[in-house]
């Protein structure tokens, strides 16, 4: 493992590797998340999630404004 931040491009239903890397960072938790286990994110923010329960936290946040 290269131990380095990939660029990505989110799209609705992939994403789009800008800058090879092995990892991306979740936006909510701060965890790295391997671009294997990369399945959850956020297209109109770009922004990667951990799991559904970050990506859930970060819904919630939103609809709250």
């Amino acid at each position: 493992m290269s131990k380095k931040l990939a660029k990505i491009k989110y799209l609705p239903n992939n994403f789009r590797v800008i800058e090879p890397g092995d990892h991306v960072i979740c936006a909510v938790s701060g965890k790295s998340i391997s671009l294997e286990n990369l399945n959850y994110w956020n297209v109109d923010l770009q922004e990667p999630y951990y799991s559904y329960v970050e990506a859930n936290k970060k819904r919630e946040k939103i609809e709250k404004k």
